[in-house]
């Protein structure tokens, strides 16, 4: 195995990553390109992609994965962009790869965890040559309504004591949802949550928000991923954990179904999806550090199929 400090250009920022090569690459071996969840995800995506690499190196994949605009040796800032620019540095980190020794252009993946599954989407759904993409922890649904969803999770499971509290949280988060939606500026978003008495439930929401936080999440919020599932020409593989806290995975599965239904999905786009009962966001048991086993095998065998 072989691991390269590696940098590639994307329109106008230059992306830091880490490619890796499994031996004999030499002879032709297929390629994945790793995408980060929300927020600054670098290249590791906090401790959920080393075992990953690993795994997938052992299956004789090359895999890349990057530093998102802004972060570790990347430049540029991923909140000064949108989900599409963040599709756009994943396309180019697949060019890349596909460009590599030892690596079969026609057997290049995209794999995105959580918001990186929207933006892999996107990249894929816009390439008419993608030979797969797998998503894990992927809401079917809005970035506004997946964190709605959370933050009631949260509220719930944690600090309120009192379900008025609950809906006052909630609430709010309701209006600044709707002051996004009318591109209010960040002074206008503060003056709402301190007419509210900034409730301290609502920190698992607003605590690192900025000016250009801000401007991002509303150029986020509505992000819908149909269109792009519905423009794949590849087939999908799709993980859930049954238990994840962070995405309605119900609604998700009644998304997925409903668009692989619709009869202007291309045949080869097929969907495999499988949801892990008892596993969190990141595919873990409880107690567990690193995802479930029966995930990465379910996933390599996957993989090697298509």
């Amino acid at each position: 195995m072989g691991m390269y400090e590696v940098e590639f250009v994307s329109s106008q920022v230059r992306l830091a990553g880490s490619l890796a090569l499994p031996q004999g690459a030499g002879n032709g071996c297929p390629g994945v390109v790793l995408v980060g969840g929300s927020g600054p995800s670098e290249r590791d995506n906090d401790s959920f992609f080393p075992p990953l690499r690993h795994h997938l190196l052992d299956a004789r994949f090359a895999v890349l994965s990057y530093d998102k605009r802004g972060v570790g040796g990347s430049s540029g800032d991923w909140r000064e962009g949108t989900l599409s620019d963040l599709a756009t540095d994943a396309k180019n980190a697949v060019h890349f790869l596909r460009s590599q020794p030892g690596v079969r252009p026609d057997a290049v993946g995209l794999f995105g965890h959580s918001e990186g599954g929207w933006v892999a989407l996107r990249a894929a759904a816009s390439l008419d040559d993608m030979a797969w993409v797998v998503t894990t922890s992927c809401p079917g649904v809005s970035p506004a309504v997946q964190e709605r969803y959370a933050l009631a999770n949260y509220l719930q499971g944690t600090y309120l004591d009192s379900q008025g509290d609950t809906d006052r949280t909630l609430d709010l988060y309701d209006r600044l949802i709707e002051a996004g939606r009318s591109d209010a500026d960040f002074a206008t978003a503060m003056q709402i949550v301190d007419a509210a008495g900034r409730p301290p439930g609502l920190a698992y929401y607003w605590s690192d928000l900025d000016e250009r936080l801000w401007g991002f999440l509303k150029r986020k919020q509505d992000h819908d991923p149909t269109a792009d599932l519905l423009g794949l020409r590849c087939p999908h593989l799709a993980f859930l954990g049954g238990t994840d806290p962070l995405v309605p995975v119900a609604e998700t599965l009644n998304v997925l179904g409903a668009v692989a239904c619709r009869a202007e999905r291309p045949p080869q786009a097929t969907l495999t999806v499988e949801v892990l009962p008892g596993a969190d966001h990141r595919l873990r048991l409880p107690e567990a550090t690193e995802p479930e086993p029966t995930y990465f095998e379910s996933l390599t065998s996957w993989l090697r199929r298509h």
